[in-house]
């Protein structure tokens, strides 16, 4: 009889072992505070970026070129920025290739902006260049805060 119940007790108290020690499903938390506000700072500051690009007067061929360029680089930078958050929606990791898709995409439209030498366009140029500044550094928060 004694056998019959250490038995059972062992089995009862197994299977709770098993039940307590198994990995309990945490679903991905979207951010916290700190770290939404930096996503909406970004997607801000792309917008304000792509504004004052399109505001550069393309005078001669060199500066479209250049601008059209800039604008190609936050386009490409938009859509990595889509694939992160559609990723973190769905509960994953945001892929590797998709920041760095923003990375080179931010970097192509400084670089572009950078080459743009026309004197007319020089303001705009000047005020394209603070806002995506203000774009990297929204970029750096959302690194910063979304672990």
């Amino acid at each position: 009889m004694m056998t019959r119940i250490s038995s059972i007790l062992f089995a009862i108290i197994f299977i709770f072992s098993i039940a307590i020690a198994a990995p309990i499903h945490d679903p991905r938390q979207i951010g916290d505070l700190a770290c939404n506000v930096a996503r909406l700072k970004i997607v801000t500051a792309l917008a304000t970026s792509k504004g004052a690009i399109n505001k550069i007067p393309s005078s001669d061929a060199t500066t479209s070129t250049q601008v059209s360029a800039a604008q190609a680089g936050l386009s490409s930078a938009s859509q990595g920025i889509e694939t992160i958050a559609g990723a973190i929606l769905t509960g994953q990791q945001a892929p590797a290739p998709a920041r760095d898709q923003v990375l080179q995409g931010l970097a192509t439209a400084q670089s572009a902006l950078g080459n743009v030498t026309d004197p007319a366009a020089s303001a705009s140029v000047a005020s394209a260049q603070k806002d995506l500044a203000n774009t990297v550094q929204a970029g750096q928060e959302v690194i910063a805060n979304c672990k």
